[in-house]
């Protein structure tokens, strides 16, 4: 234990450097994640943050296994360090500070980089610096296949946003009754994503077996099952609630009234539960009432002056105009009178 306390340093740094990285993946790799959905104004900035914090821990935890083996085992050979582990622990905290150190700074100049990237390139160089063996060649998990998959990827993504939009333009955009189509059309998309995310938590999941070892006739089952769930979800819950808010326009609605689902259908939808009549709408009138008698039990200092004016025995003075009430705010028109010389 004393032997160990040694590096009490290396590991402290390491943990400063470890929650700088965190913050540069969370400011520069989740904001281009949502970058879209904020500025299609689908989701505002605290919906994102809350969100992001959901499907970080869940990606991570459900899909981070086989990206964790990688980047600890495939980008430099480990047995270079044996009977040397603080050696290793330096290079590991060496690696950590110095992709913290390039996501602050490339959050701070608006770059919009990888997390992956940067954290492969510092374990390069600080294997190359202890002269631990980098994996070059053409292997599972090798620097040479991730360096491929930083450009595979990019044109993927392009290629299947390109059909997408193209399909979409196609079958809904020039089409007649677009809005009506677009409706209907939503559901699939969602049952789409929900069926390729669960073959996915199902396949990459810490525990779960391979595909192979998974077979076919399941997969395609999570597959199909997944699919039609969620298509019969939106299709019974979401649409009617997206028609309420976007068609309709009913600023009443809110997200806790999803689990009405046909209801919303009806003209006279209980949207509201139980409660006190006056716990959700503000009685607006009775609020101008009690205002407007409050003024009118507290004289105004302009209208004491013109008060002994309409005491005044002259016949021309004892005309005043009356107070007119707006509701919200009382307007005398008598302050507004031109000044009349006494005689």
């Amino acid at each position: 234990m004393a032997a160990l306390q040694r590096y009490d340093w290396v590991l402290a740094i390491t943990t400063i450097a470890f929650c700088g990285s965190s913050f540069g993946n969370g400011a520069n790799d989740v904001a281009n994640a949502y970058a879209t959905s904020v500025a299609a104004r689908s989701l505002t900035m605290p919906q994102v943050g809350f969100l992001s914090m959901i499907t970080e821990f869940v990606g991570a935890v459900a899909l981070g296994k086989r990206v964790t083996g990688t980047i600890k085992n495939g980008i430099i050979d480990l047995d270079h360090f044996v009977g040397t582990p603080g050696v290793l622990m330096l290079v590991m905290g060496c690696a950590e500070v110095g992709s913290a150190t390039w996501l602050l700074v490339a959050t701070k100049l608006g770059f919009p980089v990888s997390t992956t990237q940067t954290v492969v390139g510092a374990l390069v160089g600080a294997g190359i610096a202890s002269q631990a063996q980098v994996t070059w060649e053409w292997t599972g998990g090798s620097v040479s296949q991730v360096a491929a998959s930083w450009g595979i990827a990019p044109l993927l993504s392009a290629c299947f946003s390109a059909i997408l939009f193209a399909t979409l333009k196609f079958f809904i955009l020039e089409r007649e009754n677009s809005f009506e189509k677009a409706l209907r059309a939503i559901p699939f998309y969602f049952a789409f994503t929900g069926a390729v995310l669960a073959l996915f938590i199902t396949i990459e999941a810490p525990s779960a077996p391979s595909l192979e070892e998974l077979g076919a006739g399941t997969a395609v089952g999570i597959i199909l099952g997944v699919f039609f769930g969620v298509l019969l979800f939106s299709y019974v819950f979401f649409v009617p609630y997206f028609h309420r808010v976007v068609v309709q326009n009913d600023v009443r609605v809110r997200p806790w009234h999803i689990p009405l689902g046909p209801l919303l259908w009806r003209d006279s939808t209980p949207l509201y539960f139980p409660s006190k009549g006056n716990s959700l709408v503000v009685d607006y009138y009775q609020s101008a009432h009690d205002k407007d008698e409050h003024d009118e039990d507290t004289p105004s200092k302009t209208s004491e002056p013109l008060k002994e004016h309409r005491d005044s025995p002259d016949p021309a003075e004892k005309k005043t105009v009356p107070d007119i009430h707006t509701g919200w705010r009382s307007i005398q028109f008598h302050q507004f009178r031109p000044r009349v010389a006494l005689r």
